[in-house]
């Protein structure tokens, strides 16, 4: 029998944790399940150095995919770990929504048993952190950390609320952005943001990097320059809907390291905000870790 570890959240309650219940009954059907809860690094170290071999499995969204996969990283656990199962019951599940899990947590319930998995990429940065689905870093972090006064009323909305305050109030950073040895931008210009995907979106379903993939060995390096106040607002509008990459204030491009340097920028690393720092660098690490997944689609019958 399946031996899993389910880590949840503390703070879930109401509509929550009634997913959670209905998700646990779909795996106790089938599996032998343990349950954590978890509400700090130390305790989730605790948590998984004691699982004996147990499956871990995720209930939460990026950032809790993040806290388990950065917990195995820093133990020196991932390369042997597991795959790791996720219920997506976060506010914007992004890495599930690229990875193709179901939102419904019933239906992600049965993916995990299913035992299908996918090699996944990591992106590990020269301060001991990683990104499993993207790091942005300008714009995009301010408007994360606008958006998290209103998270818990609004939920997936507040992205919009955050994204509008911190669009009206910024006027760029000036930064030196290299990726894989190429300079792609000097000091001399301002820029709005830097996303580097992973996965294909933030917020909540909004493309940042559409063609990402999350195994290719590869990310995907966004860099807006619309810095003025006409040409944040049609970035915002455009990438909303995944246009941003056609505009021609937006470079991408794709490398397997970036680094990024200048002026003092926050960062937001799968919605957990850092910084301000003057430099920060990543790496992709290929098949890193795995993730369950539903089965490839059957070609349809000629």
């Amino acid at each position: 029998m399946t031996r899993l570890l389910v880590v949840t959240n503390p703070a879930a309650g109401g509509a929550a944790d009634l997913a959670v219940q209905r998700a646990l009954t779909v795996l106790r059907a089938a599996a032998d399940v343990k349950v954590a809860s978890t509400s700090s690094p130390a305790e989730l170290d605790d948590v998984l150095s004691a699982a004996d071999g147990r499956q871990p499995v995720v209930v939460g969204g990026d950032g809790s995919v993040h806290a388990l996969v950065l917990a195995l990283y820093r133990t020196g656990m991932l390369d042997s770990a597991p795959p790791v199962g996720l219920i997506p019951l976060g506010t914007g599940n992004d890495l599930a929504r690229t990875a193709g899990i179901p939102l419904d947590p019933m239906a992600a319930a049965k993916v995990i048993l299913d035992g299908h998995h996918r090699g996944m990429e990591l992106l590990v940065d020269d301060a001991g952190g990683v990104v499993v689905n993207a790091v942005h870093l300008g714009v995009g972090a301010e408007a994360a950390r606008a958006a998290s006064r209103w998270k818990r009323r609004l939920g997936k909305a507040a992205y919009a609320v955050g994204s509008v305050v911190a669009g009206v109030s910024t006027a760029g950073w000036r930064l030196h952005v290299e990726a894989d040895g190429e300079v792609l931008v000097t000091m001399d210009r301002r820029v709005l943001m830097v996303g580097l995907g992973l996965g294909s979106s933030i917020g909540g379903g909004s493309p940042l990097a559409p063609f990402a993939n999350l195994d290719d060995g590869l990310v995907d390096v966004v860099i807006s320059f619309a810095v003025g106040p006409v040409a944040r607002l049609a970035y915002a509008v455009h990438l909303h809907r995944g246009a941003h990459v056609h505009r021609p204030d937006v470079r991408l491009i794709r490398a397997k390291q970036v680094v990024v340097s200048g002026e003092p920028f926050p960062y937001n690393a799968d919605g957990e905000i850092g910084g301000p720092v003057r430099r920060r660098e990543w790496t992709v690490l290929k098949d890193a870790w795995r993730l369950c997944v539903p089965p490839p689609a059957e070609p349809p019958r000629s």
